[in-house]
């Protein structure tokens, strides 16, 4: 089990690693979006009060946006190819294989959502404080993005829509995770909608203890991390059971 994880996430590495140049041009693309619509938004100007803000929640969705991306694309890809059935022929669950290529897309994802998120720090001249109560809701965050990520890759085992379906609910989570104004600004309907997104409530717990002092007990009492954890384990439950259906059914399907 442990050579076909090892040989998946290799095999994942060298395919991304083979052409460079789409992720460079995927890093300049995404600084050059966010900066810009923050100066628009900003009416000419960087606000230094809230540009650290919606950095965090455009590194929590440049995650999301370039994990799924190289998950789902490569998906795509094999089955196009025919040489994902070939992937069925070990011993191995078929759930391991994809947990290989998981691995592959956070590792990918964590380098654009760093350097997309540093970058403008660098332009703009603002800094994101640490503290270590931020540590468990960015662990959840990170396992929140990856859930979906799989959600995303079980649904293009069986729909051929699945390109137009990625673009749709990544596109409402950087319309709607903060990523251009603080949750704090938002109508209250419309920030209840923002939540049952994906990194919201990961990003929400984050900024509360970074740039609202709030300790984990706090975070806690004050129910977003509650609210964190759930809709977290409801993204693990769904994506794997959607996992198991969609799998049968593929392979049941000589196409």
């Amino acid at each position: 089990m442990l050579d076909v994880l090892g040989a998946e996430i290799g095999k994942g590495l060298r395919v991304q690693l083979a052409h460079p140049i789409g992720h460079v041009i995927t890093l300049l693309i995404s600084t050059m979006m966010y900066l810009g619509l923050q100066f628009v938004l900003g009416q000419g100007q960087l606000r230094q009060d809230l540009l650290p803000q919606t950095l965090v929640a455009i590194g929590g969705y440049w995650f999301l946006q370039y994990a799924a991306l190289v998950m789902v694309a490569d998906l795509i890809e094999e089955k196009r190819a025919g040489t994902f059935a070939q992937t069925q022929m070990s011993t191995a669950p078929p759930w391991l294989p994809m947990l290989g290529r998981l691995v592959t897309a956070s590792v990918f994802g964590l380098a654009v959502a760093a350097v997309a998120t540093l970058v403008p720090m660098l332009v703009a001249g603002v800094t994101i404080p640490a503290r270590w109560a931020a540590l468990l809701p960015a662990v959840l965050l990170g396992v929140n993005v990856l859930a979906f990520t799989f959600l995303l890759a079980a649904l293009a085992l069986a729909s051929p829509m699945i390109g137009a379906l990625q673009s749709l609910f990544t596109s409402l989570v950087l319309l709607l995770n903060g990523s251009f104004l603080p949750l704090v600004f938002y109508p209250d309907w419309l920030a209840v909608l923002a939540r049952v997104l994906p990194t919201t409530l990961g990003i929400e717990a984050i900024t509360q203890t970074l740039f609202g002092g709030r300790s984990l007990s706090e975070v806690w009492s004050g129910g977003t991390l509650p609210w964190l954890l759930l809709h977290t384990f409801a993204l693990v439950a769904v994506s794997g059971l959607l996992f198991v259906r969609n799998h049968r059914r593929a392979l049941r399907e000589s196409s």
